[in-house]
Parts: C-alpha cells; structure tokens; sequence
C-alpha cells in the first residue's frame, strides 16, 4: 500500500451485507468480523475521509426468501429493515470501541436506540468527522439495501459506492463455483444491467447509472482493502459509464 498517496475521495459511502458480519458462523453476527470492519472504518476515517455506511440484514432475517416461503412481502421486508438496525448497532458498538465517533440514522423512527434520518442532520455529522450508520433500508418494502446504499450515497453526495463482498471485484460467475469465470477491472452500468451480473439490483445500479455514480467493488474480508481503494489502488471492479 502506498500510504503517501492522498485519499482519491473526499465522502465515501461503504455497502455492507449483513452477511459480511456473519464471518464462518452460519448465522448472526461475528464480533471479530464487526472489530475488523471498525479498524478498517477507523483507517479511512484517520486519513479525514468522511464515511457513511449502509449494512443490510440478510444475517438475521431475509425479507424475500420469507416472502418466496408465504410471508407477506411488505412484513417480510419490514422485518428485515429492523434487522439492518440490530446490525447498524453493532457496528456502531465495534467503531466506537476504535475512538470513532459514530451515528445511526434510521428510516423507521425507533429514538430509544437511534436517530430519524433526516438528510441534512447526516450531512451535518458527516462534515463533523462522524462516521454515520443509515439502518432500515429506504424506510419501504420492496426495496433492498442496494437500492438504500444507492439512494443515500445521492442524498449525501458522495464520490463513490464502495460494495463489499467476499470475492475481489465483479466477475461474469461466481468464481467460488467456476473458477475459469472472467474478472472485470472496469465495467459500465449498461454492461451490468445487460449481462445480468450480480453486483447490486438493477433499480441501483439504475440509480446509479442515472446519476454519475461509480460503484467500486471489492474484497472486504483483506484487512487493509477499503484504505487501498480510498487511495485510488486498483483492488476491485469498477462501474462506472463508458
């Protein structure tokens, strides 16, 4: 790494998966994961990156398979959303064990535990130096964490989505099963939407596509990553127009 290189971004906006903090367990959250990701927050953060973080649900509780199972999809989804926010604590709880002034904005008001999102109270933390969590999705069924990533990284202005994942960028399969799968260092919108890859659903990547928004993917799980990709090293797949 080299760490005489200035930060290429000013406000980055990290996606992570609730399956991210799962680490090898099968289920909930793995304290020495959420202690990895804060360290690494923490990294970003001493540089004066200002960071925003989006985490999905998927660890405790997946609104769509419970839909697919019979479960009405709007419950389904709002029962995701409050698992979002178990995670948003938890990561808030490991960031500040490292000394990081944190927030958790949610868009389901819940004010015991966190506060209403409101777009301007995020700015205001962000131009602040606190790492803000925005838990509960968009606040609305049938959309995903993805699509909450895309939409807060708007409302915010931020330079970059960063999507974490398990694997080092976008690749045409997953390369855990077909290990003579094609990796993309760089990708358009369109190319994404076409080939139907997985790196987030399309109403983001539209999203995205609509507002000049690149998209950086990349592996989470190598401690040091994120401040590469802060840096403008070259560790994942990038989306972006042509």
């Amino acid at each position: 790494m080299d760490t005489s290189a200035p930060p290429a971004y000013r406000r980055i906006l990290l996606k992570l998966s609730g399956e991210a903090l799962m680490g090898e367990q099968k289920f909930g959250i793995d304290p020495e994961v959420a202690a990895q990701i804060a360290r690494d927050v923490a990294g970003v953060r001493r540089l004066g990156v200002e960071v925003a973080l989006v985490i999905g649900g998927g660890n405790i509780f997946r609104g769509v398979a419970a839909s697919a199972r019979g479960m009405d999809r709007a419950t389904a989804d709002y029962m995701g959303m409050l698992a979002t926010c178990i995670n948003a604590l938890a990561l808030q709880d490991a960031l500040e064990h490292e000394g990081v002034v944190t927030r958790t904005l949610t868009a389901i008001e819940m004010r015991a535990v966190a506060e209403p999102f409101i777009r301007r109270r995020a700015v205001r933390h962000l131009e602040k130096g606190r790492v803000v969590i925005f838990a509960a999705g968009t606040g609305n069924p049938y959309f995903t964490t993805d699509t909450a990533a895309a939409l807060r990284a708007m409302e915010i202005r931020a330079d970059v989505i960063f999507k974490a994942t398990k694997v080092d960028g976008i690749y045409t399969a997953d390369p855990v099963k077909h290990p003579d799968a094609e990796r993309f260092d760089r990708i358009t919108y369109l190319q994404v939407l076409e080939k139907g890859l997985q790196v987030m659903d399309a109403t983001a990547i539209s999203l995205c596509m609509d507002n000049h928004m690149p998209i950086v993917v990349f592996n989470l799980r190598t401690p040091g990553n994120l401040e590469r990709a802060v840096r403008g090293e070259s560790v994942g797949s990038l989306v972006m127009a042509g």
